[in-house]
């Protein structure tokens, strides 16, 4: 798979000023300054425990900050928030629930519906055109329960682009996939910033980085580098971050 394109990025479309997370009396964030281009893959790797699903569940409102403020698009998120779209990990959800992969991908569309109104043929073709541009419409029947670990990522993924917002957060979109869901996951992340969009994703496999994101953030509870990957993605950098001495011998770290 080819490495994507150096990318620029725009404008800040999102940030952190000095954002600390504690969970009971443990830090897991420090003082974190964190910046987000528009129309980039912004990746967020570091070693387990570095609070990378952390900084986005704190900049979506999911978990309280101790200090610090986020802003999307220069306001408060509340202000925002149908702009934002987020793909959580796959074991957060309880995937006995008796729904099919339709009924889920359609639930996406509920923020726009109000508390009214009940999501009607237009919603259900735009979760259907969702799947399909993940490339599982045949699922669309299915019990989620009867689903792999690649197809449950991709039916989270359509539930994300339902939403249709400027910027989507994805938490280890990778994780547990099988080859083809892989692929089929990193052509709409290319797909969705050849439109503008901007996508932000926690990520722990380094060989990958520089074939799904064109910037790049390493964290390990506070930031040791952002920017774009040709700028930060080096192999002192990697050490730093993952607090070791060893050498990083990994096709296209600098």
């Amino acid at each position: 798979m080819s490495a994507m394109h150096p990318h620029p990025g725009g404008t800040i479309v999102c940030r952190t000023n000095n954002l600390s997370v504690a969970y009971d009396v443990e830090p897991v964030l420090r003082s974190v300054d964190f910046a987000v281009p528009s129309g980039v893959v912004m990746g967020i790797v570091g070693p387990n425990g570095a609070g990378k699903s952390t900084l986005i569940k704190a900049m979506l409102g999911l978990v309280r900050p101790l200090t610090g403020s986020v802003e999307f698009f220069g306001k408060p998120l509340q202000r925002v928030r149908r702009l934002v779209g987020y793909m959580p990990q796959s074991a957060s959800v309880d995937w006995d629930f008796p729904t099919t992969v339709r009924d889920v991908v359609t639930m996406g569309t509920y923020g726009g519906l109000g508390w009214i109104k009940r999501p009607g043929r237009q919603e259900r073709e735009r979760a259907d055109r969702a799947l399909d541009q993940v490339g599982i419409a045949d699922l669309a029947a299915r019990q989620i329960g009867k689903l792999s670990g690649g197809q449950r990522q991709r039916v989270f993924l359509a539930r994300a682009l339902v939403q249709a917002p400027d910027i989507f957060f994805m938490d280890e979109p990778f994780q547990g996939v099988d080859a083809k869901s892989q692929q089929a996951i990193v052509r709409v992340l290319h797909d969705l910033r050849a439109q503008g969009k901007t996508i932000v994703i926690v990520h722990h496999d380094l060989a990958t980085v520089r074939d799904y994101c064109d910037h790049v953030t390493l964290l390990s509870g506070a930031i040791v580098a952002s920017g774009a990957v040709d700028d930060v993605f080096t192999a002192e950098n990697i050490r730093v971050t993952y607090d070791s001495g060893e050498d990083f011998p990994l096709t296209g770290i600098a």
